[in-house]
């Protein structure tokens, strides 16, 4: 059983910080493209950043436009574990965050590669 566990989300003023982090547990084989996604009241979950895999700190990232420059994604591999460092914030940052993964795992000695979500984690920017 694989599970995505985030946190560092809460309560920020704009222009302030947060860091948050998702760390992967489970029969992990091995973890490839990693990706924070959010989602807003009445709105739908778009793509914050992705990751793929890389090397030991992670290969290539993308951004949606409207954090490009404010956010930066990163990853561990030898802990399992994506972050993404959130500088600058709006209010219109608010939202639920989610961490997303494809992970290669194993069930029954079979291989599967599927595709994993975390519980959310709750980023609120308010003066």
């Amino acid at each position: 059983q694989v599970q995505l566990v985030e946190s560092g989300g809460g309560l920020v003023q704009p222009g302030g910080s947060l860091r948050l982090a998702c760390a992967v547990s489970g029969s992990i084989v091995s973890i490839n493209t990693m990706a924070w996604y959010r989602q807003a009241p009445g709105k739908e979950r778009e793509l914050v950043a992705g990751i793929t895999r890389g090397g030991t700190r992670g290969g290539s990232t993308n951004y949606a436009d409207s954090v490009k420059g404010r956010f930066t994604i990163s990853r561990d591999n030898a802990k399992n574990t994506v972050y993404l460092q959130m500088n600058s914030l709006k209010p219109e940052d608010t939202a639920a965050y989610y961490c997303n993964a494809d992970i290669l795992t194993t069930v029954q000695d079979v291989m599967h590669l599927m595709n994993y979500w975390g519980q959310g984690t709750q980023v609120t920017v308010s003066s």
